[in-house]
């Protein structure tokens, strides 16, 4: 009857699990498919200044007249590259008109960026259009229901047409600029203007190459506008005249003329922004060194007579892979369109949303993001009091070089690659000796989230009276290896400088914005750089003094985690249709099936011991008995010895106690709970099994930070320093794995097994391959480990090493323990003084 009712619950088991499968799979197959919609290719004519066609497409939903949503794409882009979101939002019922912008793709005319006279004037003309469809909602005469959404460029334009058009109902922002004066010339002191600012050169460099070939093509296509890059100047390439006269001057000058912001000026949403009357929910990348969180904190300060929502994601111009994290922006994007267009659901609340990276993800290749939600938008200064890091000690003024024309530089970042600078440990950040001073602060106690803008004051002193400085704020961890968020820095130009330091006046520096958390034991080291390869540069050297501060402030806002998923959209209509049902049904049957079973699961009597094994059989399909009738007890501050030849069932025994095997009978409890696959018990456990497993291109240091990562729980719980110190592993943690000796690589196993200093620690032939003296320092190593009152189980079929290592031992012979106890009882029945004797006669009377 029992051996029925065991394949009764396989059988129940199996039918459920088809049942889910196939359920979800089905609505998997009807959520990821697009929805029903039409779509048409055509082109829009537009007149004015520059007259021009445009290439563009509509999407249709299945149900009309429906709202519309005017999707713009990025600089260099088409209306191909928006395609998904296209498909996405005329899923959600909205009639979608997306168009390659002027300049690009096989549009004509020429690239003005998102001047009022050129594209912003474009748009307004793709309005026109949509009011003149039928399936299109209409508010009025001419005024179509329509909302404006776009990235970077299209962001941009979407802010503009808002100012510039009434009819635009909502918009929604993404990873764009307030001023692209100050976004390309920006200077972090205080009270600098843009006209003082240090030239972006490299991201400027990427958007003028860019535009000479209007993203991807040489030419416009026959039959467009007489201004096309065909007939232009080969030195512009498809960018208007005006515009690349401006380009032509700032790169040679490095200075922003008035010319030149009067025309940054009239493509920047800071003119306009008090016009803006449509919703607004801003939508800003953390990974951004084009343009950074503190543009969408200016847009949302300028924007006074409208609703404003602000929201940071982990992508931007710099992301390297962030899809994790899209799909929260798609969620509120959506929110906010259907409450504003199709007057359902609430109103968005006035929460402050934020994301911060938190690993990989494990169901995609790419990073996995922790989203936050505060009461209200703090903006970069947070919404409590800043904390203070001193730093450990008071440095005197440090005297940099600044080089001709910054060569050598610095390099904090590559346009489009300063996500890699986090990502990568530090591997593309680069200062040079003689041009930077420095300033590090003691070690954090406790896991800091700052959210918004770091601020830190110093003074300088000039040989020429003038200096362009770069000031950066790096992570260092417990290895001395320091990261920079996001590669952001900020650029400063300071005039009218003494050349004594002692005349100087403090200059407070507003770093960029950014969410990251200071993990304890990791510092901060504040840098000012003279130089940087993505910015211009004076062309004279000179000589500069840098007084650092005694501190740097911090800003912080407290959050709540928003619920995790790899996909908003799809979990929550999964969670409806297959997961609530099918849930409830499992729920009711697995409480029937292990109502018995449930009370037993836990042994009030062996709560506080490591380990207890009783009656331990497993027998394998092919009728092989590995282990039979196995029974012994791991007490605290016990190095227990599981002994036996090669085949004796300690490794079979050693699976079944991690959960990876299931025993055919008997029981294992690890502190009283019952040892099953996964079961949450073994978390306090730490094992080595069948050797280390370690990537041979990172440290020792490395791996054992990427596997505690790999856990999910928090660093400050893997007790690092305490595990190293413990395994002596010393400097060479910090070396790669592939220069280890075995025994090196033995013991960083071993101490990746010891982190969070597990009660119970399992080790499967530790000493295997070690030479005497290493053999020596394992017992070491694993005495002081058990001696603060945990437990240590070493399997191994040396004989005279358990003798001097282990305090107590379990000898195994053909699957059966042959005897158990302390190793000097256990010394004591044989005929001779030692272990081997022992093991031997035990053996033979077995």
């Amino acid at each position: 009857m029992r051996v029925w009712l065991r394949r009764w619950r396989r059988w129940v088991a199996a039918v459920i699990a088809v049942l889910v499968v196939a359920a979800g799979a089905g609505v998997w197959w009807w959520v990821s498919s697009p929805p029903p919609h039409t779509t048409k290719n055509f082109t829009i004519h537009v007149g004015g200044a520059e007259p021009a066609t445009l290439d563009a497409k509509i999407y249709v939903p299945e149900h009309t007249p429906a709202p519309a949503v005017l999707l713009s794409h990025g600089f260099g882009g088409t209306k191909d590259t928006v395609t998904d979101q296209a498909e996405k939002l005329a899923g959600q019922g909205y009639v979608v008109l997306t168009y390659t912008a002027r300049g690009f793709g096989k549009s004509g005319g020429s690239i003005h960026l998102d001047a009022p006279k050129y594209e912003v004037a474009d748009a307004s003309a793709a309005i026109d259009l949509l009011a003149k469809r039928g399936d299109v909602v209409r508010d009025g005469k001419n005024d179509p229901r329509v909302a404006a959404v776009g990235g970077s460029y299209g962001g941009g334009l979407s802010l503009l047409l808002a100012g510039y058009d009434r009819r635009v109902d909502a918009i929604v922002p993404q990873m764009t600029w307030n001023n692209l004066g100050s976004a390309l010339f920006p200077n972090q002191a205080a009270g600098a203007g843009a006209d003082s600012g240090v030239f972006k050169r490299a991201w400027a460099g990427v958007f003028y190459g860019t535009g000479l070939a209007g993203g991807g093509m040489a030419g416009p296509p026959s039959g467009s506008s007489p201004s096309g890059a065909a007939k232009a100047d080969p030195a512009c390439g498809r960018w208007a005249a005006d515009v690349c006269a401006v380009y032509q001057r700032i790169a040679a000058t490095g200075k922003l003329d008035a010319k030149a912001a009067k025309l940054l000026d009239a493509s920047s949403p800071s003119s306009i922004l008090d016009r803006i009357k449509a919703p607004t929910l801003l939508v800003q990348g953390q990974a951004d060194t084009l343009f950074d969180l503190g543009q969408a904190d200016a847009n949302a300060a300028g924007i006074t007579n409208a609703p404003v929502k602000v929201a940071w994601f982990s992508g931007g111009h710099d992301a390297t892979g962030t899809q994790s994290d899209q799909d929260r922006v798609d969620a509120l994007t959506v929110q906010w369109l259907n409450h504003y267009l199709k007057h359902s659901g609430a109103a968005p609340d006035d929460h402050f949303t934020f994301s911060r990276i938190g690993g990989v993800s494990s169901s995609r290749s790419d990073l996995a993001t922790l989203g936050l939600s505060a009461d209200s938008y703090p903006g970069v200064d947070g919404s409590e009091s800043p904390l203070r890091m001193r730093f450990s000690r008071t440095l005197p003024p440090q005297t940099i070089a600044s080089p001709p024309n910054g060569t050598p530089a610095a390099i904090s970042s590559v346009p489009s690659l300063g996500q890699l600078s986090t990502l990568a440990g530090g591997g593309l950040t680069r200062d040079i000796p003689g041009q930077f001073a420095a300033a590090q602060t003691a070690k954090a106690d406790a896991s800091t989230d700052v959210v918004g803008a770091p601020r830190a004051t110093l003074r300088v002193a000039s040989s020429s009276g003038e200096a362009e400085l770069f000031v950066k704020l790096y992570d260092v961890d417990s290895s001395g290896r320091a990261t920079l968020p996001n590669g952001l820095v900020a650029p400063v130009r300071l005039t009218d400088l003494p050349t004594s330091i002692a005349k100087a006046k403090p200059v407070t520096v507003t770093l960029p914005p950014v969410v990251h958390r200071l993990e304890p034991g990791h510092s901060l080291r504040l840098v000012v750089a003279s130089s940087d390869q993505s910015y211009a540069a004076p062309a004279d050297p000179a000589r500069y003094t840098i007084q650092l501060p005694s501190a740097v402030s911090l800003p912080r806002t407290p959050a709540t985690p928003l619920p995790s998923g790899d996909s908003i959209w799809r979990g929550a209509l999964i969670a409806l249709a297959v997961g609530i049902p099918v849930g409830i049904a499992a729920a009711w049957l697995i409480a029937r099936i292990r109502l018995r079973r449930r009370d037993r699961s836990v042994s009030a009597e062996f709560a506080d011991t490591p380990l207890v094994v009783r009656g331990l059989r497993k027998v394998y399909k092919d009728g092989f008995v590995a282990v039979n009738g196995v029974d012994f007890t791991v007490e605290r501050g016990q190095v227990v010895g599981l002994l036996g030849p090669n085949g004796a069932g300690k490794t079979t025994s050693l699976r079944v106690l991690m959960g990876l095997l299931k025993p055919t009978d008997g029981e294992m409890r690890v502190f009283g709970h019952q040892v099953t696959s996964g079961a949450p018990v073994l978390s306090r456990l730490g094992a080595l099994v069948e050797g280390p497993g370690l990537l041979p291109h990172l440290s020792g240091m490395d791996n054992l930070r990427l596997f505690w990562r790999s856990t999910g729980r928090p660093a400050s719980d893997a007790h690092l320093d305490e595990v190293v110190k413990i395994a002596d592993l010393g400097d060479r943690v910090h070396r790669k794995v592939r220069t280890y000796s075995h025994g090196m690589k033995q013991r960083i196993a071993i101490a990746q097994a010891m982190l969070g200093l597990p009660e119970l620690l399992v080790l499967d032939e530790p000493t295997d391959g070690l030479d005497p003296p290493q053999i020596a320092e394992m017992r070491r190593v694993l005495h002081d480990y058990a001696s603060n009152g945990r437990a240590v189980l070493v399997s191994s079929h040396l004989l005279a090493e358990v003798e001097q290592t282990c305090t107590h031992v379990v000898v195994m012979s053909r699957g059966r323990v042959a005897a158990s106890g302390e190793v000097a009882d256990i010394i004591g029945t044989g005929t001779g003084h030692r272990l081997e004797d022992a093991f031997l006669e035990l053996v033979e009377k077995k």
